[in-house]
């Protein structure tokens, strides 16, 4: 085992479709652009995460993540030298037979079926454990690139500063921008919380931690990094801050 290494990934839901707004269910299955107001979204997420110096960038293949994904590199001078790495593993959670309808119809399948809404899957869908073995096949995939490119040896040490964009990073060698979607971010944030002990940010309860991601709303984590033999994993991690959009974190 070397040195700690670390890495802070800035994980963002991807900006507004026109499905948000009607209240309907995109999942994998319908593939939607941005709105206007989604395309507002993202800008403001790339105006405000411009000068942060990302290492690589990852999104969602699906269009709406692409297109957020986009505007926030076209703000940042980092990014003229990075390719967008577009991962199927970082998708939508598939809600089946549901997809493409109201969310208020699956809350009416999930009390039909005497189970909790936040984690029913509709006949067709993906279980959260199956949502959960795609977070854990990018995160291994992505520590795996990121190590042979960024940690050939040695490590850094990690500093803290609260506010604005550069909010928890320090003098670190890999940074990475990650786009997803909302209900995929849920399922990871508890994964992170409850199997891999992240930390929350001050004053933040699991409640907050585990609510669905506004558009457009990013978090940013802390993590630790060490070499065991030709691997790279995950040896502490930390949240800077949960679903801050627009520089602000959004009410409980």
């Amino acid at each position: 085992m070397i040195d700690d290494n670390f890495h802070q990934p800035s994980v963002l839901c991807s900006g507004e479709t026109e499905y948000n707004k009607a209240g309907l269910l995109q999942g994998q299955a319908v593939d939607s652009s941005l709105s206007e107001t989604g395309r507002q979204q993202a800008a403001a997420a790339g105006s405000y995460l411009r000068d942060v110096g990302f290492s690589n960038v990852f999104s969602s293949d699906m269009r709406r993540a692409q297109q957020t994904a986009e505007k926030i590199m076209q703000q940042n001078s980092s990014c003229l030298r990075l390719q967008m790495v577009c991962d199927p593993l970082l998708k939508e959670k598939s809600f089946g037979v549901a997809e493409g309808g109201r969310v208020e119809d699956l809350r009416e399948m999930a009390r039909a079926a005497g189970e909790p809404f936040p984690g029913f899957t509709p006949p067709g869908g993906e279980t959260p454990d199956q949502v959960k073995l795609r977070v854990q096949q990018f995160m291994e995939k992505m520590l795996q690139q990121i190590g042979a490119e960024h940690w050939p040896a040695g490590g850094a040490d990690v500093s803290s500063a609260e506010g604005g964009p550069d909010n928890g990073m320090g003098p670190l060698n890999a940074h990475a921008l990650v786009v997803s979607h909302g209900a995929y971010m849920c399922v990871a944030v508890r994964y992170f919380v409850e199997e891999l002990r992240c930390s929350a940010p001050a004053g933040c309860d699991r409640k907050r931690m585990f609510s669905l991601s506004p558009n457009a709303g990013i978090c940013r984590f802390n993590l630790t990094v060490v070499r065991q033999g030709a691997r790279y994993v995950v040896s502490g991690m930390r949240c800077v801050f949960i679903h801050r959009v627009g520089g602000a974190e959004q009410d409980e």
